[in-house]
């Protein structure tokens, strides 16, 4: 792990498994050293020691999105192990798929405190930090159902995902001048739990027949664009949403 960027600290959410596990197994390969969180601390200690047995690039959190106080503490110690944080990927998300005019108001709260709140705490909390120090990273997942208002997910879902773009933008816009950029990416359906949950098998041929390129998305393509957008050299780009869907959303 010769790379530059071995320097350098990145802090992934829900990386215990699926997509965020992907992006923590890029940046790792990328020479990042990764604090790997989980609301679990027992699934992301298992998915830390699967990545890295070592224990030396490779560091376990118990994060719980929806709590300022959490990422407050995770900062804590990320610094008292690593001494610094460059790179927040944040990822964690829920999703239901409950008919809209069926979703409870205590449900759509739910999901969109831990999908848009958690992405606000984050950008908060790592945030100021970064500005602090001069430099920094943030590397918001979107999707394309915020784009397009979702098709297997859930209004509140949906919602919560186009409004992190919006935020995106807004601390893009707050944090630029203090060395720190701000980005989202938005993924159409890809090879993950959460896709494969959300739609049976027989239906997925009918999935893959309305995708253009007639395929799902690969979450190491989606975890390479973070670790692009995370690069040092990436400073000329921010406030943007990256596409990646298959050609599903075009603009």
């Amino acid at each position: 792990m010769s790379n530059p960027t071995q320097s350098h600290i990145a802090l992934v959410t829900g990386a215990a498994q699926g997509l965020g596990n992907h992006i923590a197994a890029r940046l790792l390969a990328a020479g990042y050293r990764v604090a790997l969180s989980d609301r679990s601390l027992d699934a992301a200690r298992a998915a830390a020691t699967a990545m890295d047995s070592s224990g030396e690039w490779v560091m376990p959190l118990a994060l719980d999105v929806a709590s300022k106080t959490d990422f407050e503490a995770a900062l804590a110690a990320v610094l008292e192990r690593w001494g610094d944080l460059h790179v927040l990927v944040n990822n964690a998300a829920v999703t239901r798929a409950t008919p809209v005019m069926e979703i409870s108001p205590e449900e759509f709260a739910e999901v969109v405190n831990i999908n848009l709140g958690g992405t606000f705490s984050g950008c908060q909390v790592m945030g100021q930090h970064m500005a602090d120090k001069g430099y920094g990273r943030i590397i918001n997942m979107a999707s394309l159902a915020g784009q397009n208002g979702g098709t297997s997910t859930g209004a509140h879902y949906a919602a919560s995902k186009g409004a992190i773009i919006t935020l995106t933008k807004v601390f893009a816009k707050e944090l630029a001048s203090r060395g720190v950029t701000v980005n989202a990416i938005a993924p159409g359906p890809i090879e993950s739990p959460m896709v494969k949950a959300l739609v049976p098998e027989e239906r997925l041929p009918m999935l893959l027949g309305a995708i253009p390129v007639g395929q799902l998305g690969d979450a190491d393509f989606i975890g390479e664009m973070v670790v692009q957008l995370a690069r040092p050299e990436a400073y000329f780009t921010t406030g943007t949403t990256l596409d990646i869907n298959g050609g599903l959303f075009m603009r």
